[in-house]
């Protein structure tokens, strides 16, 4: 095998449809040389039904991660499909609709606990649950959306991202005396099925067609996908906890 990844063995979680980041994560690192294993929750054969338009058809394992039965049978199932992993890619996030849109000040305590257990703890409990199948030199990579500001109608979605970023600095501290890497990738706005259920999406698409220094597609899932795959391999081995920003550079201009 040849690539940027050859001989990597890979679990990559949020392959919903093939216009999710996920998903061209699993295809451009199938085409470098890894083997991917995907994870699907709710309707799997939905993802089952993606896995094949693949490279090469990827196997698929259930795994909700709020579940703590299935994270800690978790090791055992991908055991069934590749020997260990070198890297794990989070790919995870939601919230109730009372989160997002403008209902920052009303959503409740039990949808925002929601929000906050699948999009922000959820990428500890992933790194954890893998965490017997990996060893030195493996990484941990999660998709971020930038949460250094307050955007509208992203509300508590953006305080979950906020959570992620620094889960996933504290996982780069625990996890770096093994050897292991955590960063995460912030991609610009993306027609995601996560992103059109956030009410008025269509204010980012504007801004950052319009403003980013590079320019912006909103459907080239492909750079995104890119940083994933290099935070994944060999290329950065002393780097952790970082954040890598792929949005055409917006975050860097004033507002």
């Amino acid at each position: 095998m040849s690539g940027l990844l050859a001989g990597k063995r890979l679990l990559v979680t949020g392959v919903i449809t093939d216009a999710s980041i996920a998903f061209s994560v699993a295809k451009l690192a199938q085409e470098n040389g890894a083997q991917v294993v995907l994870t699907g929750y709710g309707r799997l054969s939905l993802v089952e039904r993606i896995a094949k338009r693949l490279p090469e058809p990827a196997p698929v394992i259930e795994l909700d991660v709020t579940d703590p039965e299935q994270l800690a049978g978790l090791a055992d199932r991908v055991r069934e499909h590749v020997d260990g992993l070198d890297g794990v890619v989070h790919s995870i996030g939601f919230a109730p609709q009372s989160c997002l849109g403008g209902g920052f000040l009303d959503a409740p305590w039990e949808d925002v606990a929601t929000a906050l257990h699948v999009s922000t703890y959820s990428y500890k409990s992933l790194a954890m649950a893998a965490l017997p199948l990996m060893s030195a030199g493996g990484a941990v990579v999660g998709l971020t959306f930038d949460a250094t500001k307050a955007w509208p109608v992203y509300d508590w979605m953006g305080v979950a991202k906020a959570g992620l970023e620094s889960a996933s600095r504290y996982l780069a501290l625990h996890l770096g005396k093994q050897g292991i890497r955590s960063n995460l990738v912030a991609a610009g706005p993306l027609r995601t099925i996560a992103a059109k259920s956030i009410p008025g999406f269509d204010q980012f698409e504007d801004a950052w067609t319009e403003r980013a220094p590079l320019g912006w597609s909103l459907t080239d899932q492909e750079p995104a996908a890119r940083a994933c795959l290099a935070l994944l391999s060999d290329w950065f081995p002393a780097t952790t906890g970082e954040i890598v920003h792929v949005d055409g550079g917006y975050h860097a201009i004033g507002a």
